[in-house]
C-alpha cells in the first residue's frame, strides 16, 4: 500500500485541476516505484514499521522522499540526458533515506 496519494503527488508537481485524471495511472505507478525504491534503500517496508497500531506515524521526511522521487521520475522520464547535467535522484532524497536506513553487518 502506498504511503502517499496521487493527490499529494499532483500537489508536489503543482499540477492544476485541468489535467483531470488523465495521468493518474502513470502517477500511481511512479508513486509505487518510488516507495519501492526508498524501501529497498532503507532496508525495510515503511508500512510494516510505521503508521500501524502501536507504531509511530510515518515520518514526514519519508513521505517527502517518496514524493520527491516520484515527481522526479514523472518529470524526467528518460534514463539519460544529453547536453545538461543529470542526477540519479533529486537532491536530498539520499539524505532523507540515510536517516531511516536499517544498518546491519554480517561478520
Amino acid at each position: 500500500m502506498a504511503i502517499c496519494t496521487v493527490a499529494q503527488l499532483k500537489q508536489q508537481l503543482n499540477l492544476t485541476d485541468d489535467l483531470g485524471t488523465a495521468d493518474d495511472e502513470l502517477l500511481q505507478r511512479k508513486l509505487a516505484a518510488a516507495q519501492n525504491h526508498v524501501e529497498r534503500l532503507i532496508g525495510y517496508k515503511i508500512e510494516e514499521t510505521y503508521g500501524g497500531t502501536d507504531q509511530l506515524e510515518i515520518p514526514p521526511a519519508l513521505i517527502e522522499g517518496v514524493l520527491q522521487l516520484a515527481a522526479h521520475w514523472y518529470e524526467n522520464r528518460e534514463a539519460s540526458t544529453v547536453g545538461v547535467q543529470g542526477f540519479a535522484l533529486p537532491f536530498g532524497v539520499l539524505d532523507i533515506v540515510a536517516d531511516y536506513r536499517s544498518w546491519s553487518f554480517d561478520g
